[in-house]
């Protein structure tokens, strides 16, 4: 007999894409401010290489045990993260003493749509 139960699915978050297509019409203010959020965390070149390693890391998601090695030390790791997590560009969770980071696919994609519109 089996002591494992089968837990129920959760709904993912609906995330809301940052942005319109730059030519479709002018942003709002509103929408001009939370992608200058997105923008701007990732014109810090440890969030970059942050950001890089979660999204290009095996199943689409990383350990910040796996990810930590930047140049910077575990405090200066944490807020760029936490920064990234704040202009909406990763989610986490926490699994024991570890967390987990994934890219938003949703928000990139829709700030990929948003600059392929100027070429």
């Amino acid at each position: 007999m089996s002591n494992t139960k089968a837990l129920p699915l959760l709904e993912p978050e609906a995330v809301v894409p940052c942005c319109p297509p730059l030519t479709e019409r002018p942003l709002t203010a509103d929408e001009a401010e939370k992608t200058a959020r997105m923008f701007k965390a990732l014109g810090d070149p440890v969030r970059l290489r942050l950001f890089s390693a979660v999204a290009s890391h095996e199943g689409g998601e990383a350990c910040v045990c796996d990810i930590s090695d930047v140049g910077v030390s575990q405090p200066t790791v944490s807020h760029h993260l936490k920064k990234l997590k704040e202009a909406g560009l990763l989610t986490s969770e926490r699994r024991g003493t570890w967390v987990y980071y994934r890219v938003e696919p949703s928000v990139v994609a829709a700030m990929g749509r948003m600059l392929s519109s100027l070429g």
